[in-house]
């Protein structure tokens, strides 16, 4: 991709909550967020997906749908994910990452928030 004036520095973002919470309350921490955290940034470099003009893998911290969690959302089209394993996120990086289709079964239920 060329970068003009117009073009957004990344074409996508995925954030991972990997926010971790005391007490023992629900957090994506608990469920394999780091983990998959680093698959996903590997399969995005793998792929060639990484750097300016592409795609960046992010980490954040608490991102309030922890009833839904795991969670991931990719910006800019705003959608939510709620994965389970390696080829779940495999999923998401090859179809949504890279060819721009959502992956409707991983699609996190908009009334599940904190």
């Amino acid at each position: 991709m060329t970068m003009t004036n117009n073009s957004p520095y990344f074409k996508r973002h995925i954030f991972f909550c990997l926010n971790e919470r005391k007490n023992n309350e629900a957090c994506c921490a608990q469920q394999g967020a780091q983990e998959a955290f680093d698959h996903c940034k590997a399969q995005v470099k793998a792929l060639g997906l990484a750097g300016p003009g592409e795609v960046r893998v992010n980490k954040a911290g608490c991102l309030d749908r922890c009833s839904g969690g795991p969670v991931a959302v990719v910006y800019p089209e705003g959608v939510w994910y709620t994965y389970v394993d390696k080829a779940d996120i495999d999923e998401i990086v090859v179809s949504h990452l890279k060819n721009g289709q959502v992956v409707e079964r991983l699609v996190t239920p908009e009334h599940l928030g904190r």
